[in-house]
């Protein structure tokens, strides 16, 4: 049985993937690397490659936005994008490297996921 969830739509589309989910807010550009890896944190050796990746908000520096575009260009991006609470340098990123992104789910999504 499938459960449904009110969002906030900020890039709107279509994706599937498997879930990859992080506990911890992210760093576009500090915890992930060229290939799409974690290297750092719980995710660590993890690749977002073609995953709905989750987690609570970002965190860090600007170019991260560039990253989501860059890692997109290469066939190595998530395939959309869930936070708790998305920020400008996320949403631009989606936006730019056209992934979709939600947030502001109920907390009986994070609960779950």
């Amino acid at each position: 049985m499938h459960k449904r969830f009110s969002c906030r739509i900020i890039n709107s589309g279509l994706a599937k993937g498997k879930a990859l989910v992080s506990k911890n807010p992210i760093s576009l550009l500090g915890d992930i690397d060229e290939n799409g890896i974690f290297v750092v944190g719980e995710l660590k050796g993890r690749s977002v490659a073609e995953k709905v990746l989750v987690f609570p908000s970002g965190k860090g520096s600007t170019v991260g936005s560039y990253t989501l575009l860059r890692l997109k260009k290469r066939g190595l991006a998530p395939s959309a994008i869930i936070n708790r609470e998305s920020e400008a340098i996320i949403a631009i990123g989606a936006i730019i490297a056209e992934i979709p992104l939600v947030d502001s789910l109920s907390d009986d999504f994070f609960l779950r996921s």
